[in-house]
């Protein structure tokens, strides 16, 4: 660790403001005994600042860190009590963002047990497969999704909302003590072209991962911050271990509706947004508020940013807009600013501080400046290997993403999308991204999906997917002119075929599956 920059990123943003001796020394005691994982990071909090409201829940009204903290020992103590949770265990969540998952996820690392982080738009087949690849030892999941957990095992216990409170409400007396072992947290895959699979989060070991994230991002103490992104996704996994470990107030909602999210902003005073980058496309769809929110940070990650969308949605609320590119496997690998996208809306950005970043060919070697490679990353939270024991290539401690990208002249990287999506027409290697992004830029068009497709004469060919914004007509032909104009020929897709909406998953990943059955 550069012990010079962690001192300087965390004193510029708050961190080392002097506090309460006696709370700083039990914030101190709190990382020391329970480490760096969610639990430390809620206790720190909650011993260094015990009346900051913690989360601001649309249901559950505000909770304190100190509230947030009692509540989730109250929880361990009933899952160890009532359920026999033990270190080691594995436990579902299937909920929406709201304070009851914080509190389970908390609760099950306090007893050293995992969190497995169940995607909401799972189906019930899906969901029993995660079930028995992942060994629950309970799910805990929120009461719209009853139906969807019914099929399963008998013997799977089931934690609905008022059985969690009843949890809280009854637990049994006795102590928690750090666990013998540390709780992990267990992200599922996106899952877009198949069965999601499960990939092991590490627990940090000090400043690190935080340091890396704030030197870019401007993140400050005590900020209130609307995480948007679900929880059960890696981006809003990390947007809450970000806010614990600054104290900042959480606002939750359990649906992202764009409307709501911009009177929330307004109403809370947001200082920050994590968000996909579909739900800022949504909110680029509704009328802007009559007073603009005091955001200074809209942090996206997830996937990539459509079209002019930087440009436009910076324009309107300002030079704000800061984009994560990473994964599930390698958590962060570049991180573009405002500046940045302003010169280059396509671009992923540069890699934050202690971040390797290395654009590699077939063969392990690197590739010249502006060369399309393999996107290797290298930093301290690259994950711990996928539960099924299946592994990624690593080459000299960089993990492969999966993905092809350039780096330009001026070190910014530029991702062209998933080494598996290329296709190869007539001989020819094309990126649907590049075409996609070129679409995008129609007026006409709300959102644009671009895929390969069989074809007899030429191996593969592009099959494009527009939505259009309402009342908006379009001629496929003049579709198919617009990329013949700007790319080579064949890149211009042969198939154009107009749908009302794209088919997305609960983080708003397009399910490239779906589009093909319909292509079929």
């Amino acid at each position: 660790m550069d012990l010079p920059f962690t001192v300087a990123t965390l004193a510029r943003r708050g961190l080392l403001t002097p506090g309460p001796p006696l709370r700083v020394a039990a914030q101190l005691n709190a990382l020391r005994k329970w480490g760096w994982g969610l639990s430390g990071e809620l206790r720190q909090a909650a011993n260094r600042d015990p009346g900051r409201v913690a989360v601001v829940d649309e249901r559950g009204g505000t909770l304190t860190y100190r509230d947030l903290l009692v509540r989730a020992e109250l929880l361990a103590k009933s899952l160890r009590g009532a359920l026999g949770v033990r270190a080691g265990d594995r436990i579902g969540l299937l909920c929406r963002n709201h304070h009851g998952l914080v509190e389970a996820m908390v609760a099950t690392t306090l007893l050293g047990a995992d969190a497995v982080l169940v995607n909401t738009g799972l189906s019930a087949a899906q969901l029993a497969t995660v079930a028995e690849q992942q060994a629950l030892r309970a799910l805990v999941h929120d009461d719209e999704f009853a139906e969807r957990v019914a099929g399963l095992p008998a013997e799977l216990p089931r934690v609905g909302e008022g059985r969690l409170k009843e949890l809280v409400s009854g637990a049994p007396p006795g102590d928690l003590r750090p666990p013998a072992r540390d709780g992990r947290t267990i992200v599922l895959t996106s899952g877009t072209t198949g069965t999601p699979k499960g990939a092991r989060r590490p627990t940090p070991h000090g400043f690190g991962p935080l340091v890396s994230i704030i030197s870019r991002i401007p993140l400050r103490v005590r900020d209130t911050v609307m995480i948007t992104a679900p929880i059960f996704h890696t981006w809003g996994y990390a947007a809450l271990q970000v806010c614990f470990a600054l104290r900042a107030t959480i606002v939750l909602h359990r649906r992202f509706d764009p409307a709501a999210t911009l009177e929330a902003l307004v109403a809370q005073r947001c200082d920050a947004m994590f968000a996909v980058p579909v739900m800022v496309q949504r909110l680029m769809e509704v009328p802007p508020p009559q007073h603009r929110p005091p955001l200074k940070v809209v942090a996206v990650s997830g996937s990539a940013l459509p079209g002019g969308l930087p440009t436009r949605f910076m324009d309107a609320y300002g030079d704000v807009l800061y984009n994560l590119y990473g994964s599930t496997e390698v958590s962060w690998a570049s991180i573009a600013g405002p500046g940045d996208l302003r010169a280059a809306p396509t671009t992923a950005g540069r890699p934050p501080h202690g971040t390797r970043l290395r654009i590699l060919d077939e063969e392990g070697r690197p590739v010249p400046t502006g060369q399309v490679g393999r996107i290797f990353v290298g930093n301290e939270m690259l994950f711990e290997g996928y539960t099924s024991g299946a592994e990624r290539e690593s080459r000299d401690g960089l993990l492969d993403t999966g993905d092809l990208g350039r780096v330009d002249a001026d070190g910014l990287l530029f991702v062209d999308g998933r080494a598996d999506d290329m296709i190869v027409s007539g001989g020819e290697n094309v990126f649907p991204s590049e075409v996609e992004d070129l679409i995008g830029r129609l007026p006409q068009v709300r959102e644009v999906a671009v895929i390969g497709v069989p074809d007899q004469a030429y191996g593969q060919r592009l099959a494009a997917f527009l939505a259009l914004h309402p009342g908006e007509t379009l001629d496929p032909e003049a579709v198919r002119e617009h990329v013949r104009h700007h790319l080579a020929r064949f890149s211009v897709p042969r198939d154009v075929v107009f749908v009302a909406r794209l088919p997305r998953n609960a983080t708003g990943k397009v399910l490239t599956r779906e589009l093909r059955r319909h292509h079929g």
